[in-house]
């Protein structure tokens, strides 16, 4: 039976600054590799947590119908915000426990709509480690942010 990943990842070159995002999308069956869909995009004044954000949040509204999708971030803003901080923030009326305005309540927002629909498994990896597909997504997290940079 096949499994479907996605490995993403944001870049920034300052922060704020020109940013990128990359989402690698593989589906599996065990070892071998059926499918894969490389994704990117960027902006001109961004933060690396946006574009983090961007890469899951394209990853899922990529898909046409409703997946079982593991996502491999190398964020933990991404990973314990989709996991853990975000129900308290909805339960707070989108308020930090020090009740502040959450950052990036939209994009968040996007993910949590976009989440919804599918059946999500959230990873994190250590990011510039060396994990073969981590690093295809900061590459074309890199290549998404280029347009932008001066």
């Amino acid at each position: 039976m096949a499994e479907l990943f996605a490995y993403t990842d944001g870049a920034c070159s300052g922060n704020p600054g020109p940013g990128g995002w990359g989402s690698l999308l593989i589906a599996r069956d065990g070892e071998n590799i059926l499918k894969e869909r490389e994704m990117k995009g960027g902006e001109a004044e961004t933060t690396n947590n946006r574009m983090e954000l961007m890469a899951a949040i394209t990853a899922l509204e990529t898909l046409e119908k409703p997946s079982t999708i593991t996502i491999v971030t190398d964020s933990s803003y991404v990973k314990d915000g989709i996991t853990k901080w975000i129900f308290g923030w909805k339960a707070k009326g989108w308020k930090t426990a020090s009740k502040k305005p959450v950052k990036n309540e939209e994009l968040w927002k996007r993910l949590d709509a976009a989440t919804q629909r599918h059946q999500v498994t959230w990873e994190w990896v250590k990011g510039h480690a060396g994990h073969p597909e981590n690093e295809r997504a900061d590459e074309l997290a890199r290549m998404g942010m280029a347009p932008f940079k001066t």
